[in-house]
């Protein structure tokens, strides 16, 4: 059982919606669950976005990077010699 499942739901009609969506998108980013009817019937349902990060992999680059040898030295525009 989600948090949803569990969490007091706010019904408002469409029109409601329409015109107080960024009060309820907020609401739903603080946890809450709205239901969105039409003619009294639930139609939507407006929850928060769980992310999802992908697993980190230690090491799934390995062999395929490759740093030269100079990488730390100054470029020619960057030395104090050029001119």
């Amino acid at each position: 059982m989600s948090a949803s499942d569990t969490a007091p739901r706010e019904q408002v009609n469409i029109h409601h919606a329409k015109t107080h969506l960024s009060r309820l998108v907020e609401d739903v980013a603080a946890g809450a669950e709205v239901l969105i009817a039409k003619g009294g019937k639930p139609m939507a349902r407006l929850v928060p976005l769980e992310l999802t990060h992908p697993a980190r992999r230690p090491g799934f680059l390995k062999g395929k990077l490759r740093i030269s040898e100079d990488f730390d030295l100054p470029l020619a525009w960057d030395s104090p010699h050029s001119s």
